[in-house]
């Protein structure tokens, strides 16, 4: 069986694990320092850009919320999943729901990166 270690983090990132895809792939989620005031899904989206991140899936949201969610304020944050018609999901840190809003919507965001093993 190989070994897979944890990838080398940048100050303040946080390890959040190994997570397997459908197509049989594997990738480490690492929690990128710090989170963006409320705006709307694009504005979101770019600012996760723009700091060498993307906003967490919605599968990777609940793996935050059940294990991680300490690092983030009791509100509702963007995921990257959208959905048709100009609405995007996003996952409420305090109770745990997750629900779709129009993209324009003002909520915060948390920006994670994805390296493949």
């Amino acid at each position: 069986m190989q070994q897979i270690s944890q990838p080398p983090l940048a100050d303040g990132e946080i390890y959040i694990g190994l997570i397997g895809a459908a197509n049989g792939e594997a990738y480490h989620l690492v929690l990128l320092p710090g989170d963006n005031d409320d705006a709307g899904w694009q504005a979101q989206m770019d600012w996760a850009k723009s700091i060498g991140g993307d906003l967490p899936d919605r599968v990777e949201q609940a793996m935050l919320f059940k294990h991680f969610k300490a690092e983030f304020q009791e509100r509702a944050y963007w995921s990257n999943t959208v959905e048709e018609d100009g609405w995007a999901w996003y996952q409420y840190f305090s109770y745990g729901l997750q629900f779709n809003h129009r993209k324009g919507y003002p909520l915060r965001a948390r920006a994670v990166r994805r390296l493949p093993i």
